[in-house]
């Protein structure tokens, strides 16, 4: 599909399997961002594809709709997905991120990474989840033993995190045997790369798929964005509010403007100097 075919008004949505829009609708979700209007109709139909588009623009969603669309319609035997990312700390963040999704579509979402204890290896390789997030080196490691290539053999969706990152490294190119492993195994599979902006997306795009070819989906947002510098002044409010933070009046003027913030709209995304303020502030909204 061609983007002026999709920017003619097709509902990327309306691509979707009925029980993943159901649930898109619960979620509160009507209006797909520009990676998924642009994303999604080309991803649906088992392309290969590589998204290049700035954090915040509901990159993983484009990406894992399409998959959990496939898998709610016809449930693997083994596993049906792998969403690959190049940190453990990230695999925790995107199952936290994709169970809702797979408790609602009755499809079974887990992670395994290097601290995964052995009996939930074990459980894995007895009964392997629908969807699994893991790392590129636990995915090599999976490759070695017989119980989990042989649910791996029903593989029909891939998903790359960060793919930017890898790209250029030593860990990419141990992850590029892993994958074509991966397709003596299970044959040709959907082949999907989540990335950052980057120079050159084509370099990425043969990274992800070889000669395969790779449609190449990449947002600009640059031109879309706007700018405002707000220096908060202190009122008696934030006075009060410094009292029950236990904090001085200065920082309780950027938390009440924060807070207004988060109110004023849908989804914000907060950037703080550490993780420490980043839990202090969750707790606080």
């Amino acid at each position: 599909m061609t983007d002026s075919a999709v920017a003619g008004g097709v509902d990327a949505f309306a691509a979707l399997s009925e029980p993943v829009r159901a649930a898109l609708s619960e979620r509160g979700f009507t209006t797909p961002t520009e990676p998924q209007r642009r994303a999604i109709p080309r991803l649906v139909d088992g392309s290969n594809g590589l998204v290049v588009a700035p954090t915040g623009t509901g990159k993983t969603e484009t990406a894992m709709l399409p998959v959990f669309s496939a898998l709610a319609d016809d449930p693997p035997e083994g596993m049906g997905a792998l969403y690959v990312t190049p940190l453990r700390a990230l695999n925790r963040d995107m199952r936290q991120r994709l169970e809702w999704w797979g408790e609602t579509l009755d499809l079974d979402v887990q992670v395994r990474h290097g601290d995964t204890t052995d009996y939930q290896r074990q459980k894995q390789a007895d009964d392997p989840p629908d969807v699994l997030v893991t790392t590129p080196e636990t995915l090599q490691a999976m490759l070695t033993g017989s119980k989990l290539r042989a649910a791996l053999a029903d593989l029909s969706h891939l998903v790359i995190d960060e793919v930017h990152e890898l790209a250029a490294s030593k860990r990419g190119a141990q992850l590029t045997v892993a994958l074509e492993r991966l397709r003596e195994l299970a044959g040709s599979y959907q082949r999907i790369g989540l990335s950052a902006t980057v120079g050159e997306p084509e370099e990425v795009g043969k990274f992800l798929t070889g000669a395969r070819g790779c449609e190449i989906v990449e947002i600009d947002a640059g031109s879309a964005v706007d700018f405002e510098v707000v220096s908060p002044e202190v009122t008696a409010a934030d006075e009060r509010l410094a009292g029950e933070l236990a904090t001085d009046a200065d920082i309780a003027s950027h938390v009440r403007l924060i807070r207004d913030v988060v109110a004023a709209h849908e989804s914000t995304l907060i950037f703080v100097n550490t993780r420490q303020t980043a839990e202090a502030l969750g707790s606080r909204f």
